[in-house]
């Protein structure tokens, strides 16, 4: 039995129509137990120069740890508004960017937007070990290493400025371009508040 072309179309648009779900629900659904105060297991990781990092100790105050994929409309958002942090506070906070559940290279991608992140390929056990399951996964530690700001604790309903929730028609990018910097401006305030 073949299939007409109305039907392939069909077909191919619930293929996507799922894919986007699938990946729109990676991206935003948050873990319960990432959340704040609270102090996350103690790692070692190699980053991509080859120098070795050891989660709480090598911490010099305040840090943005970002769980993150190349794949991720939300990540992709989310970075330039860090960089910004960055340039900011010119030295005074360090993005560390550990990614994981990507296939892409992950230096290339830093390349070419040009962020001055501390970058980490192949974090997958330590986002377990965290208990990130999505991404973008957004932490902000003290010098000790507690968290004291996680992306996760935000709830949905502080996203929405919107009563109709006229969002929900937006594609996955054009729904991240619109939470991210919300997302930035409450990183803002907890980086205030804890230097």
């Amino acid at each position: 039995m073949s299939m007409t072309t109305q039907e392939i179309r069909k077909t191919t648009r619930l293929i996507f129509a799922l894919l986007a779900t699938l990946i729109l629900s990676a991206c935003l659904s948050g873990n319960a137990e990432a959340q704040v105060d609270w102090q996350p297991p103690a790692f070692e990781l190699s980053d991509s120069e080859g120098n070795v990092f050891h989660y709480p100790q090598d911490l010099d105050g305040p840090t943005i740890i970002l769980f993150w994929a190349s794949w991720c409309p939300y990540c992709k958002s989310l970075m330039p508004h860090l960089q910004s942090i960055v340039d900011e506070y010119a030295g005074g906070i360090e993005v560390l960017a550990l990614n994981f559940r990507d296939d892409e290279d992950p230096s290339e991608f830093m390349a070419e937007y040009g962020y001055d992140f501390r970058l980490f390929p192949h974090s997958d056990p330590v986002a377990e070990s965290w208990g990130v399951k999505t991404t973008p996964g957004l932490f902000l530690v003290d010098a000790s290493g507690r968290v004291v700001f996680s992306n996760y604790s935000i709830t949905e309903e502080s996203y929405q400025s919107d009563p109709a929730d006229e969002t929900k028609k937006l594609k996955h990018y054009q729904r991240a371009a619109r939470k991210m910097p919300f997302v930035a401006a409450q990183l803002r305030i907890a980086i205030g508040k804890a230097r």
